[in-house]
């Protein structure tokens, strides 16, 4: 657990970067300090570890003041992951991890043992550990980073902005990767992003901070979607919160899902239309794992990975409403595909029968309640 208790930083020319923030980051959960420029939450996080010196309060470690804490003794106890990975582009990458378990008195031979265990851990292949960083690319680079934070096994981790130096689909992947990675080893982590969006998917809290380094509102996304502190919560977080909030709903079980009638790339544009007369038809594979949609009339002979639009995504029958709901507005047929946990097609649904299925939802909350 990291607890700000009544933290203050002006600087010398008077500036109040944070004033009087007062917040728990509980252990094992991902807190996110999120806000526009000039609102203090990296300044908020560098104390944490004293790369910046608070004028006043205190930040505790589990209880343990760090006030009187030897710097760099508090610093080994603390993974830390930035922008930019910062590695050393002279060593190895096994040799980059490594580094980080060193500090704490592993031998070297433990610490390339750790390091490489870390290495894949991350995601990344176990050839990756004799490259040099610039071997790699950004979002490679983001999780070696990530693995020479955790070389140390820190209780605590802070990570600034860790993915926003990366194009969005390796953002995404990262996203993902890393959520996959905190199930498993479940630290105590304040993060900082000036991304609302990351900050929801991601956090197990998120704390809103306003210009001047004042807490807004420090709650879980799905509250911050359903109930904004104020004006300032509501416009920050988005217009689209409805829709967001979604996302922390579970498709209903008894959300009717209809059969979609589906064909095997390769098929004739005969065998198409023998399945299904509708105007859009499924293309699935020999695992029946959805491919895309192909139209009919557009057919000339055998159905071609050319054929198909990929505009629709897909949702498992488990996932959230809001996945099941994108899934029926983003397919051309207007019919959403739901999957099975191995991606094997289970059936559609309409945008209709999910909106009717959410109000089913709501009056059954209402009659709980």
């Amino acid at each position: 657990m990291i607890t700000f208790e009544n933290i203050t930083k002006v600087y010398p020319d008077g500036t109040t970067a944070v004033d009087d923030l007062s917040l728990v980051a509980p252990s094992g959960k991902l807190t996110v300090l999120v806000g526009p420029s000039g609102c203090g939450k990296t300044t908020s996080l560098r104390m944490v570890n004293r790369l910046i010196r608070p004028t006043s309060g205190d930040i505790l470690l589990d209880g343990e003041s760090t006030n009187g804490m030897d710097e760099a003794l508090l610093r080994r106890r603390i993974g830390y992951v930035i922008q930019h990975a910062g590695l050393f582009p002279h060593r190895t990458i096994l040799d980059n991890v490594a580094a980080t378990a060193r500090l704490t008195g592993k031998s070297k031979r433990e610490a390339r043992l750790i390091a490489g265990e870390l290495i894949e851990r991350v995601g990344l292949p176990s050839t990756f550990a004799t490259r040099y960083p610039w071997q790699l690319s950004g979002g490679q680079q983001q999780r070696v980073g990530v693995a020479r934070a955790l070389a140390s096994d820190p209780d605590f981790m802070l990570m600034d902005e860790p993915f926003s130096a990366v194009d969005p689909v390796v953002r995404g992947q990262l996203q993902e990767e890393f959520l996959r990675l905190q199930r498993e080893i479940g630290k105590t982590i304040i993060m900082v992003t000036h991304d609302i969006d990351e900050a929801l998917k991601l956090g197990d809290q998120v704390a809103v901070m306003r210009t001047g380094g004042h807490l807004a509102q420090l709650a879980t996304p799905e509250e911050l979607l359903t109930a904004p502190a104020d004006d300032f919560v509501a416009d920050f977080v988005g217009r689209d919160r409805g829709y967001r909030s979604l996302g922390f709903v579970t498709a209903a079980p008894d959300l009717a899902v209809r059969p979609e009638p589906a064909v095997e790339l390769g098929s004739t544009p005969e065998a198409a239309r023998a399945a299904s007369t509708d105007d859009w038809l499924l293309v699935v594979d020999g695992h029946r794992h959805p491919l895309g949609w192909v139209e009919q009339r557009a057919l000339t002979g055998p159905i071609t990975i050319g054929d198909l639009n990929l505009s629709g995504t897909v949702a498992s029958r488990t996932g959230t409403m809001r996945q099941v709901l994108d899934a029926s507005l983003s397919a051309p047929s207007r019919r959403g595909v739901l999957v099975d946990a191995d991606g094997a097609l289970i059936g559609s649904v309409t945008a209709a029968e999910v909106v009717g299925s959410l109000d089913e939802i709501r009056s059954a909350k209402g009659a709980a309640s």
